[in-house]
């Protein structure tokens, strides 16, 4: 991991609507509760609707798989933005993903920002008989939100692709723990969107005091 002088909180913000978006006001009451407990920490921002990020190309597969010494101007340009994204990733000391299910599965802008980070090599290795994570990153927290209630334990389990796919990709980069907050039946009345709320600020409390007050981290 990259030192810095207090941990560093990337907040990945994968909502296509910015007002109303409850996936972001978890999200923020997720960052409201890290800063009280990293008063000097720092927050990367990547809004994924805000900045989309290009799809990955012939072109940027191709240098995944090219040795660095081969690789040609061309291919360092084509992975150039994979390697920002990568040494965001690998910077952070938490990593906030804040999302909502669209069509049982993630937004196309956050497939994007995967696809830019799940690189052999640099976040995930191959011995030719084992994958191994090589993402620094010890904690991950997923913001989620649904808008049918059902997905979580419920009769729409088997359809959520959203937080088993994030969980499971998160742990095999080697991300070692993976906190969920979630929402369900965002579009329902008002008491069941407040209750729902209410519940997931419990949630959000409960990760937050896991977290010990910041200390400098050496470099």
């Amino acid at each position: 991991m990259t030192s810095t002088p207090f941990p560093t909180l990337l907040r990945i913000d994968a909502s296509a609507r910015h007002e109303g978006s409850h996936s972001r006001q978890l999200g923020d009451r997720f960052e409201s509760a890290w800063r009280a407990r990293h008063a000097g920490g720092r927050v990367l921002r990547r809004d994924l609707a805000a900045e989309p990020l290009p799809h990955i190309s012939a072109a940027t597969i191709a240098g995944y798989y090219t040795p660095p010494e081969q690789l040609t101007p061309s291919l360092r340009e084509a992975t150039a933005l994979s390697d920002r994204l990568i040494a965001e990733l690998q910077s952070a000391h938490t990593l906030l993903i804040t999302s909502p299910m669209y069509n049982f599965s993630v937004p196309s802008a956050l497939k994007a920002w995967v696809d830019q980070v799940v690189r052999i090599g640099h976040t995930f290795a191959y011995d030719g008989g084992a994958f191994r994570g090589l993402v620094t990153t010890p904690r991950a927290v997923l913001a989620l939100a649904y808008g049918a209630p059902g997905y979580i334990g419920g009769p729409f389990a088997a359809m959520d692709h959203l937080q088993p796919y994030l969980a499971s990709l998160l742990g095999f980069l080697g991300i070692t723990q993976v906190d969920v907050v979630s929402v369900e039946a965002t579009t329902a009345d008002a008491g069941t969107v407040a209750a729902q709320g209410a519940a997931a600020q419990r949630r959000i409390d409960e990760i937050a005091a896991t977290f010990a007050t910041a200390q400098p981290i050496a470099a």
